[in-house]
């Protein structure tokens, strides 16, 4: 039986009748037509389905859509503003820290997060900051590179 679901998502008040046990990444991509969170690997071990709930990076592939009812999500589809990047994601295609392309929505909702708790991050906190998100292009180093150049744009 689907249970009707209302949350904001980029904020949009949005209302679903789902099977309340459907994933929130399904939710996204099938109902809302939101299809820059990528399903990687669908266990939650790869951050590409990554999301911020309630302000809180969340792998989307492990939340049930009902856990989302009531809430605020942010994908990357509400990261840029106006149809302008915003600063992170044109740091990402500055430096190259964006390739393929599976990775990058999780990676950028991840620097969101990071940047928000920590302005100016050191290479550590960058590192274990974007640790649940795997990247199999880039070797990392244009990505640590990416949300250093996005801190420093966006708090110098």
């Amino acid at each position: 039986m689907n249970t009707p679901i209302q949350f904001t998502v980029n904020g949009n008040r949005q209302s679903v009748d789902v099977p309340p046990m459907k994933r929130l990444l399904d939710v996204l991509r099938e109902d809302l037509h939101l299809t820059g969170t990528k399903e990687g690997c669908g266990e939650g071990e790869c951050g590409a389905c990554a999301v911020l709930l309630n302000g809180e990076l969340v792998n989307s592939c492990l939340v049930p859509a009902l856990q989302a009812h009531g809430s605020r999500l942010c994908t990357i589809e509400g990261v840029s503003t106006e149809g302008q990047l915003h600063p992170i994601q044109q740091c990402f295609l500055e430096r190259g820290g964006a390739q393929c392309g599976i990775c990058t929505p999780g990676m950028i909702l991840a620097t969101h997060h990071l940047l928000d708790k920590y302005p100016n991050p050191t290479l550590e906190q960058i590192q274990e900051g974007l640790a649940g998100n795997l990247c199999r292009c880039t070797g990392y180093m244009r990505i640590f590179e990416s949300v250093q150049q996005a801190a420093n744009t966006i708090s110098p």
